[in-house]
């Protein structure tokens, strides 16, 4: 369940084009009026907004918003202006082809997405960037989490609830030989099951493991492997069994200890605020004894903080 907040009564794309262009023009940019628009529009309503803008003034908004605004913010309002799946492609190309490869990013949005998803993105990215995600995946990555990433990219999965009980035993059996049981692991086992069982069929995997062997499939994992590739496993796990859990723990992570992971925080606030924030919102509540609201309060700041807090459903005012 999404989290943003669009006011009852909405201002034409035209009179928002026009209030961004006030909020440019003059000494410094007004950015409070900025997100006070931006914040409170879904990704159809920015679209048209978009399209006023340049139609009126001949030049891209996210030109001028880029020019306008600097730090957090920027990257903020910036990765918020596309659509959900434009969002991911930019995302995972930027991690595997910016100037620094950020491998751990592009395997937490590749391996919390579903199949329709990712296939959605995938075309976005061949479209936006004229490269294949496969291709750039094959460069940037090596070893298990080559494999992993792409056969999750690839291998279409079923999104429906239905589970087939004497699979997830059986698939719960190889994961025990392939890893706990062996001296040494059997990546493929692990790659094979996770990149081509549903989400649901894959939670009754965890459940059935657990009841055979008495131990979590996730601590399985963390024995049997490391790196990015750990990350991968236990993104597809942890998103199979709560993806709501997952974020909000990958939140708490990201505002834990000293200073602010920025980054991972935007970008999971950014990407989820039009999918299921509110959940991730209840899960952080139930977890962590504290509201997301008031975590992100007290570890951010400026504008930044304005635009975080409203994608988290502060009331538009």
């Amino acid at each position: 369940m999404a989290t943003v907040s669009v006011p009852p009564v909405l201002t034409s794309p035209r009179d928002d084009a026009m209030a961004l262009y006030r909020a440019f023009k003059g000494f410094g940019c007004d950015t409070a009026a900025v997100i006070n628009i931006l914040a409170h529009r879904n990704a159809m309503q920015r679209a048209l907004i978009e399209q006023e803008y340049k139609t009126i003034y001949s030049e891209e908004l996210t030109k001028r918003l880029a020019s306008e605004l600097r730090g957090d913010i920027e990257r903020a309002i910036l990765l918020w202006m596309p659509d959900p799946a434009v969002r991911d492609a930019t995302v995972v190309r930027k991690a595997l082809s910016g100037d620094v490869i950020d491998l751990k990013a592009a395997t937490e949005v590749i391996c919390s997405r579903t199949s329709t998803q990712i296939q959605h993105f995938k075309q976005i990215y061949h479209a936006k960037f004229h490269a294949y995600l496969e291709h750039d995946i094959e460069y940037q990555a090596s070893g298990d989490l080559k494999k992993l990433l792409l056969a999750y990219a690839s291998a279409p999965r079923y999104e429906g609830p239905e589970v087939d009980r004497a699979i997830a035993e059986h698939d719960a059996k190889s994961l025990f030989k392939a890893g706990e049981k062996k001296l040494g692991t059997d990546e493929d086992t692990f790659i094979r099951i996770f990149a081509e069982r549903s989400r649901a069929q894959l939670a009754a995997i965890s459940s059935a493991y657990h009841s055979m062997y008495g131990n979590s499939l996730k601590k399985a994992v963390k024995r049997e492997t490391s790196g990015n590739f750990e990350l991968g496993l236990l993104t597809i796990l942890q998103c199979a069994e709560n993806p709501g859990r997952y974020f909000a723990k990958m939140l708490r992570k990201a505002m834990k200890g000293m200073g602010t992971d920025d980054k991972t925080l935007t970008r999971v606030i950014v990407t989820r605020a039009e999918i299921d924030l509110q959940y991730i919102k209840a899960e952080y509540q139930k977890k962590y004894g504290k509201s997301l609201n008031d975590a992100v309060q007290s570890e951010t700041s400026s504008h930044y903080r304005t635009f975080l807090l409203a994608l988290l459903g502060a009331t538009h005012r």
